[in-house]
């Protein structure tokens, strides 16, 4: 019933308030495509590799559009937190706000044929392989329109003509499979990569080492993401302040 309302409103309340103002008090974005150099604020730190270069080219064009995308994650994922809220998303719902930039700098630099693989944090993800918002809604909610026919739910979006091979539920569980994925692509001499992308609170687990060993043994086009957004610190450090509270009181 959420969806089929907002379907039936005009497009007009889908746009930014900002096209209603008057052309005269707007602020001007460039949209330049002149090509313009930028250098990144913290030098990368490499490991028995050579860094990448802290400059990059790019236009006002490209970061604009790069901006965009990324505030459409962000409204996305402040709606459907509003949506669970309301009880109309059940189950999990794990969002992905505050992580849009990489997925949105990733998909600058990879191609549609390579393949992404990642944890139950999949909404933007899912968005930045070319997915429809009306398909993401869809699969939150449990209708058959969504990405996984309404099946999958939060955790398992699916759109395999972009190569994306979905959330999974099990913490770490994506990583192996993605080295899976990394083989048949040499297998098949694709020429292509996955990308395997896991958070902070599966850096501990085994099968992470043993995609790697394997991932560096058999020389397979596989690169391992760690999505960084301290929930295994917060995790931990929440326990621990409820041990300490248990403490106070006993």
């Amino acid at each position: 019933m959420a969806l089929s309302r907002l379907s039936s409103r005009s497009n007009t309340f889908l746009k930014p308030a900002i096209t209603a103002l008057p052309s005269s008090i707007r602020r001007h974005v460039s949209t330049d495509s002149s090509p313009i150099t930028i250098e990144t604020a913290v030098p990368f730190t490499s490991h028995l590799c050579e860094s990448p270069s802290r400059s990059v080219e790019t236009s006002s064009e490209e970061i604009l559009a790069f901006f965009r995308d990324m505030a459409r994650m962000r409204r996305m994922e402040i709606a459907a937190d509003s949506l669970y809220k309301a009880k109309l998303i059940r189950g999990f719902c794990h969002l992905y706000d505050g992580q849009e930039a990489l997925a949105v700098g990733m998909e600058a630099a990879i191609t549609k044929k390579d393949a992404i693989i990642t944890s139950y944090r999949d909404h933007c993800t899912f968005i930045g392989r070319g997915g429809k918002l009306v398909d993401a809604f869809s699969e939150l909610m449990g209708r058959k329109t969504g990405c996984s026919h309404g099946k999958g739910g939060s955790m398992h979006f699916y759109k395999k003509d972009a190569s994306f091979y979905g959330g999974h539920g099990i913490v770490g569980a994506q990583i192996p499979l993605g080295c899976g994925l990394a083989f048949a692509q040499k297998y098949n001499k694709d020429e292509a990569v996955t990308f395997a992308l896991y958070g902070d609170g599966a850096a501990n687990q085994g099968q992470l080492f043993e995609a790697l060993n394997i991932s560096a043994l058999w020389d397979l086009p596989a690169i391992l993401v760690c999505e960084n957004n301290h929930c295994e610190f917060i995790f931990w450090l929440i326990v621990i302040c409820l041990v300490e509270l248990l403490r106070l009181l006993c």
